[in-house]
């Protein structure tokens, strides 16, 4: 199933980055300038505003030779050309050629973090979806999680965080978990790494378990992940190993025999645990 997870979701993520990389000049052209921003604007014929180039302030304005203070903030690119031409036309020159360039987005982006191929900062450029967003980093690695967590600010400095499944939105593609992402969002894909339980003793196949931490077994699980008890096993006196916080061996004995009838309840296992099951000598 995880395999099949890890294929389906590369698939998934091919697609999605097609479609993104499509839309791209389309969301370049709607993003919205804010601070921190680095623009470069020239006016043809106006030297002192030739490639100039000037940063948002916190308060979404810059400072141009001969124009002063000018508020950008929550303007797209084109829009504050025409609001330059205007402004140089109404003093300077008749008709002017104005061009934006946005240097660097940083007014509004999203970190991605977690099992993903290229974690880091991205810029929101235009409408960005989580899924859209995973595909820039990268799609997911083989030690993905089940969900994505999307942690966002809300006002007044508190945050709530939004869990997605991976399987309802790469398997099922629930169109209603792929949502919008907001400027700061950070994009987490939690790592769930592949430990090992070790079976020993009287199982029909001994050995070492490779589980998700996400999953650890039972101890029954466990002896059925192994192949089950064999005819000399003694379901009484099965043990468990492992290590206290501090490093100590522990050893706890179990009587399997009164969880299969639900006398009492099973045992959770823990990474690294070691399951011997003694064998009959009669």
């Amino acid at each position: 199933m995880r395999k099949t997870l890890v294929i389906i979701a590369s698939i998934g993520v091919v697609l999605a980055l097609a479609a993104a990389a499509a839309a791209g000049d389309q969301a370049v052209s709607e993003y919205r300038i804010g601070a921190k921003d680095l623009l470069e604007i020239t006016v043809l014929g106006v030297a002192e505003i030739n490639k100039l180039v000037v940063r948002v302030s916190e308060e979404g304005r810059i400072t141009l030779p001969l124009l002063g203070e000018v508020n950008v903030d929550g303007l797209t690119r084109s829009g504050l050309e025409r609001e330059l031409t205007r402004l140089v036309g109404e003093k300077y020159v008749r008709n002017p050629q104005v061009t934006v360039f946005i240097q660097e987005y940083l007014s509004k982006r999203v970190s991605v973090l977690g099992a993903v191929e290229k974690p880091g900062p991205f810029e929101l450029l235009g409408r960005q979806t989580v899924l859209s967003i995973i595909s820039q980093a990268g799609g997911l690695t083989r030690d993905a999680g089940k969900e994505i967590i999307v942690i966002r600010q809300l006002a007044g400095g508190d945050s709530t965080a939004i869990r997605i499944p991976i399987d309802d939105l790469f398997l099922k593609g629930e169109a209603r978990l792929n949502i919008a992402l907001e400027p700061d969002d950070v994009v987490t894909v939690p790592v769930d790494k592949t430990v090992s339980i070790y079976v020993f003793g009287q199982v029909r196949n001994p050995g070492a378990l490779q589980v998700r931490v996400s999953s650890l077994p039972t101890l029954t699980q466990a002896i059925a992940q192994a192949g089950g008890f064999s005819e000399r096993a003694v379901k009484s006196k099965v043990k468990v190993r492992r290590k206290d916080p501090s490093g100590k061996d522990l050893e706890i004995v179990v009587n399997v025999k009164n969880i299969l009838k639900g006398k009492v309840k099973d045992i959770p296992l823990q990474e690294n645990d070691t399951v011997y099951v003694p064998e009959s000598l009669f």
